[in-house]
C-alpha cells in the first residue's frame, strides 16, 4: 500500500466516525433512541462545511458494533453517551 493511501485513510478514518456519530444524534434527538434503527435507515447531516451528506446509518452503527473491541475509549464511550445497544 502506498504512503499516500495509507495517509488519506488516516485522515479519512476519524471524518468518517464523526459524520456517522452526527447521524446518530440527529436519529435520536427524532426518534428518542438509537434500539430499533433498521441495518437500510439512511440519514442525511448537514457538515460543518454546509453541504449535505448522506450516511447508511443503520451500516454504520452495525460496523460499529462489530468493532466493539477495537474502538477507541473516546469513540466507545460517544456510542455509549447515545445509547447504543451492543447485544
Amino acid at each position: 500500500m502506498s504512503q499516500f493511501r495509507r495517509c488519506w485513510q488516516a485522515e479519512r478514518g476519524p471524518r468518517l466516525f464523526e459524520r456517522g456519530l452526527a447521524a446518530a444524534r440527529q436519529c435520536r434527538e427524532r426518534e428518542g433512541s438509537l434500539e430499533d434503527v433498521p441495518r437500510k435507515r439512511v440519514e442525511t447531516i448537514v457538515d460543518d462545511a454546509g453541504v449535505e451528506q448522506t450516511i447508511k446509518l443503520g451500516v454504520w452503527l452495525t460496523n460499529q458494533r462489530s468493532r466493539r473491541g477495537t474502538l477507541t475509549e473516546e469513540r466507545a464511550a460517544a456510542l455509549n453517551e447515545l445509547g447504543i445497544r451492543w447485544l
